[in-house]
């Protein structure tokens, strides 16, 4: 086989450090268009970037060139440099230390896509780390909760 075929939807999701609520208007918009164009500057086409005020989420097509660890490590560390940029109040902006990333089947990405555009409903119901119990537990992931939280 002389190609190499890929197509892996990915859906990652990370939230700010501690959790701490710093994605609010106007810059909620512009961060998710940042993480997007990071996204596709390493070859990874984005459907969609969403999320909630202490979280994003990010649904793209992995490149066959990129590491997902990788992907995951650049789009923290440009997004954070950049919010801090942004306001006196974002200066001590950091991602949390680790990501969850879950494989999606082409067949459930409008599901996915609709999950995203409505965070802020969702979240009006459920917080952040019962979402992400959650999709630990759809996906059958194995954690110690004294990790996932620091």
């Amino acid at each position: 086989m002389g190609q190499s075929l890929v197509k892996n939807y990915v859906h990652i999701v990370f939230s700010t450090k501690h959790r701490e609520e710093l994605i609010y208007p106007p810059y909620e918009q512009e961060l998710h268009a940042y993480l997007g164009g990071v996204c596709k500057e390493l070859d990874c086409a984005v459907l969609i970037v969403g999320g909630y005020t202490d979280h994003v989420h990010i649904l793209c097509m992995l490149s066959k060139k990129m590491a997902l660890m990788t992907l995951v490590q650049k789009v923290k560390a440009h997004s954070s440099k950049w919010m801090k940029t942004k306001d006196k109040r974002l200066e001590n902006f950091f991602w949390q230390d680790g990501y969850g990333a879950f494989s999606v089947n082409p067949s459930e990405v409008d599901v996915v896509v609709n999950y995203i555009k409505n965070q802020q409903e969702h979240h009006s119901k459920k917080d952040f780390k019962k979402e992400y119990r959650a999709f630990l537990k759809k996906y059958e992931v194995e954690y110690d909760e004294q990790y996932v939280w620091d």
